[in-house]
């Protein structure tokens, strides 16, 4: 038992540890997990998840990747795939058919293996992986359409790919059980244990859907009773058919995501915070169990090799271009499509679950999937992940590189806010549920939503990826908040910001600062404050710091009562002033004040006559 806890304990360090080395570093947190787990198993021999687990090992990764395809399959909403065009409808039908049969020729062909495991692994093949495709989107900063396919394929594929595998497996299985079985004896029982795994899943995303509005379930039981039910209902269908669970639990989970139930927005975050886990756990204890015997393939031999070349250039492209043949997307975002499919821990845990059981079956080279499928991942992450940013350019489909700013709330001061940014060619969108008091940024010419930035809907028409600071900034402090505590998770806490000073925790009458966005400007000016002065006229005025211009003298240029709001840093990025951080300013930024005119053509004066001069003016 102390073995097993420190085995866990092991597994739970090394999984995290990677996940905040790849947050600090901008490195595929996938591969670094893949490092850990490799030397803490097979190089320095610290974990044997075999030897701790025993037979409790295989179980624990299958209720894992239930767990992980139920979670993926509660981010799809059907309705976002309608503004990727059927260009994923596509990929998800087409390319399935397609990419599964050239993933098994390759597999069979090139690297050698066995027709049952290569098409068992063409299968597998199939998945993209969620995990992978949407940080390396972000970080890259691509165009809204091909990213929205990419993350969209990549999330219906998860399951699809998981099903392809089911499928294979239990066709092999009947066969070994009943030599000379035919497809068609085999294959419909298959299909309808598939269709009845996946109705037991819809009636428990039904009754789900059911309860937890009527107040049946109490709030902190919610969490608990979704996952229990999730794992219930992986087994029981397991015991309907062998694998089904996973068809059965990602239909739950999209089923739930389409249902409209409100009170599951409040346990989002926690079930994300739940499929981390599993993701670090189950690529720590798969990566770990790798044996050296199960590697000598991949070292003594050219196959893996070509197989894995194949995969990028011949298998991918093909199936990406045959699917979206007559389609609408342009060639150049085809061409990108067809070159990025990182695969991730569902291929691995996959692969992992069902190279246990072919051996059960008797057939060779089951073994070889785990470290085949290792390969993979690194492969595609490494090829991709270093060639996304270049080919997106190459290709002419890059978004902007400037980090933006949504601001929530259309007021004199916040457009004025939005001119100054726009100017210095920050991303900026300003939303208001009111057309009315959206006129102002029509007239600016300003870029704008009309509608309720905490309706769901916008989630769906309002892409928020080039935002990554948001300020609220409405008349209704408290609406404030929750916006920022509703954006926060997505965001960061770091990143959202609002007009008021935070009070006091031992304050009873004001809102919280947990629940509170950042205070902006270092007085904490509220919403009332601001509005003042913009009616008295005060503006806002940029001051480029230099070697010869610092931040010594731009305070001293600035008048006594005006108040800085934030640098803009020469990439783009955006650090505000606070009450409780200042940000350090360098050669290069621009800072934003919010400065009273009065002194205003006194500075211009000045800098006229310093010209004059022959002197260097000093930034205004």
């Amino acid at each position: 038992m102390e073995s097993q806890a420190i085995v866990i304990a092991t597994i739970g360090v090394l999984g995290i540890g990677a996940q905040w080395v790849a947050w600090r570093t901008g490195w595929p947190a996938i591969v670094l997990m893949l490092f850990a787990g490799f030397m803490a198993g097979p190089v320095l021999g610290i974990i044997h998840p075999e030897e701790a687990f025993g037979d409790l090992l295989e179980p624990m990764i299958g209720i894992g990747v239930a767990l992980i395809l139920f979670e993926g399959g509660l981010s799809l909403d059907l309705r976002e795939l309608r503004h990727s065009g059927g260009a994923v409808w596509r990929l998800a039908t087409i390319g399935v058919i397609v990419g599964w049969a050239l993933g098994a020729a390759a597999g069979f062909y090139i690297a050698g293996l066995v027709w049952p495991v290569a098409v068992l692994f063409g299968g597998i093949l199939i998945v993209t992986g969620p995990t992978v495709v949407i940080p390396l989107l972000r970080q890259a900063n691509i165009q809204t359409r091909p990213a929205s396919v990419l993350k969209w394929e990549a999330i219906v594929n998860d399951p699809t790919g998981a099903l392809c595998a089911v499928i294979a497996y239990e066709y092999f299985r009947k066969v070994a059980e009943s030599p000379g079985a035919s497809v068609i004896e085999v294959v419909p029982p298959l299909i309808i244990a598939a269709f009845l795994a996946g109705g037991i899943g819809y009636v428990a995303a039904r009754i789900i859907a059911f309860l937890f509005p009527r107040g049946a379930v109490p709030e902190y039981l919610k969490v608990p009773v979704l996952f229990i039910t999730v794992i219930f209902v992986f087994v029981l269908s397991n015991k309907i058919e062998h694998e089904a669970g996973l068809v059965a639990v990602t239909v739950m989970g999209v089923a739930l995501a389409n249902m409209g139930v409100t009170s599951l927005r409040s346990i989002h975050p926690f079930k994300e915070n739940i499929a981390v886990l599993l993701v670090s756990g189950i690529f720590i204890l798969l990566s770990a169990s790798l044996q050296w015997d199960e590697l000598a393939y991949l070292q003594t031999s050219w196959r893996p090799f070509a197989f894995l070349l194949a995969l990028l250039f011949v298998v991918r492209p093909l199936t990406v271009l045959i699917s979206l043949l007559g389609s609408s997307v342009p060639w150049n975002e085809r061409l990108f499509i067809a070159w990025i499919a990182p695969r991730g821990i569902v291929l691995v845990a996959i692969s992992g679950l069902f190279a246990l059981r072919l051996g059960d079956l008797g057939i060779e080279g089951g073994q070889i999937l785990i470290g085949l499928s290792f390969a993979v991942v690194v492969a595609t992450v490494v090829a991709h992940g270093f060639t996304v940013d270049l080919v997106a350019r190459l290709l002419g489909i890059k978004g902007s590189s400037r980090p933006g700013l949504l601001i929530v709330g259309s007021t004199p001061w916040t457009i004025a806010l939005a001119k100054e940014m726009k100017s210095l060619k920050t991303p900026v969108m300003i939303v208001d549920s009111s057309w009315q008091r959206l006129g102002a940024a029509r007239r600016e010419g300003l870029p704008f939503y009309h509608g309720e930035i905490l309706n769901e809907a916008t989630e769906h028409n309002l892409d928020t990826t080039p935002y990554q600071v948001l300020v609220a900034a409405t008349d209704n402090e408290a609406y404030n908040a929750l916006v920022c505590n509703e954006f926060a998770h997505e965001i960061g806490r770091d990143s959202v910001y609002q007009l008021g000073e935070s009070a006091d925790d031992d304050d009873r009458h004001a809102i919280p600062p947990s629940i509170r966005g950042r205070a902006l400007f270092e007085s904490g000016f509220g919403v009332t404050d601001v509005n003042e002065r913009q009616a008295m006229g005060w503006i806002f005025r940029k001051t480029k710091l230099s070697e010869e211009f610092d931040f010594a003298d731009a305070q001293e240029k600035l008048p006594d009562s005006a108040h800085m709001l934030l640098l803009v840093r020469k990439g783009g990025r955006l650090r505000f002033f606070t009450h409780a951080a200042r940000p350090e300013p360098r050669v290069g930024d621009t800072i934003i004040s919010f400065s009273p005119p009065q002194n205003k053509a006194a500075e211009k004066a000045a800098a006229r006559r310093a010209e004059g001069d022959g002197q260097k003016p000093q930034p205004a």
